[in-house]
């Protein structure tokens, strides 16, 4: 836990969310969130480097770790943790501020960035998926429809069960680890199997799929096409700072083609990496970062 503490804070959004913070809380704000199936801990060797400059708030978001763990998937629809998020900036006091997201932590960022722009200051993405190039890419590019398939068994309460017979530490093993430097996963291996071992984890964790609107067709399928997916989609107000580890196996690199018409003022930085960045390789999304702020 070096370089940042721990505290439980009651949002008037009805849960209460463990928060790491650091850093001088006169400073500018930046907040990292992090998205499955991690915590706080994904961003355990940014926050120190980021709280030389900035006031660091980092969440376990609801359902994660020893954060409320609302029952019901309307409790996981995007908008609740979108108005977490705002609600936590309000607590410290922070009317505008830096925004950073990985995974789904990433897809909340998207969210609020477009819906809250006078809010999000700046906005910095960390293989996380525009919404509208996600589900473009979900019917027009078959490599990105085989590499999300996932999202369709986690939806699937058998996947859940499954790990409730075979215990938490059997999906470490058979599908997370596939995901991530074994040497880094090692260290953490326990943590992991704390958080994911709560009551209701699993289970809420999976909510978070369950409650998204993505459309993830099956590889036999053709759906009908959404007609937003041909119509113009409203562009990003702030500057956006795009990380993206380019060998990342669920999020294919056709998530960045398109973004520069989606994103006018856009900084694309990609790292030699995969899905998990912000620990795999954390000096260059701090580097990244520093840069991109002092700009």
């Amino acid at each position: 836990m070096a370089g940042f503490e721990l505290q439980h804070i009651a949002l008037p959004t009805g849960v209460e969310l463990d928060v790491a913070t650091a850093g001088d809380p006169a400073a500018p704000a930046i907040i990292l969130l992090h998205g499955f199936p991690e915590s706080h801990r994904t961003w355990r060797h940014v926050i120190p480097e980021l709280a030389k400059t900035h006031f660091v708030i980092a969440p376990d978001q609801r359902g994660f770790a020893r954060s409320s763990r609302p029952e019901g998937v309307e409790n996981y629809t995007p908008d609740k943790p979108v108005a977490d998020l705002l609600a936590l900036a309000t607590h410290f006091g922070k009317d505008q501020f830096v925004l950073v997201g990985h995974d789904w932590g990433g897809a909340i960022a998207w969210m609020a960035a477009l819906q809250h722009p006078g809010r999000v200051e700046r906005l910095v993405i960390i293989n996380a998926p525009h919404p509208f190039v996600f589900q473009k890419s979900l019917y027009d590019d078959m490599g990105q429809r085989a590499a999300s398939q996932y999202i369709r068994a986690f939806r699937d309460p058998a996947l859940e069960a499954a790990i409730e017979t075979k215990g938490v530490a059997w999906f470490f093993d058979t599908t997370f680890a596939k995901h991530g430097d074994p040497a880094l996963l090692a260290e953490e291996r326990d943590t992991y199997l704390d958080q994911w071992g709560q009551p209701g984890a699993i289970g809420s964790m999976f909510n978070w799929y369950r409650a998204s609107a993505v459309v993830v067709p099956a590889m036999d399928e053709t759906p009908e096409r959404p007609a937003f997916l041909d119509g113009p989609f409203p562009p990003l107000r702030m500057p956006v700072l795009v990380i993206w580890g380019m060998r990342d196996t669920a999020l294919l690199p056709v998530q960045l083609e398109g973004l520069d018409a989606l994103i006018p003022d856009l900084t694309l930085v990609e790292v030699d990496a995969g899905h998990f960045v912000p620990w795999e390789k954390p000096q260059p999304v701090t580097d990244a970062i520093r840069k991109w702020l002092e700009d």
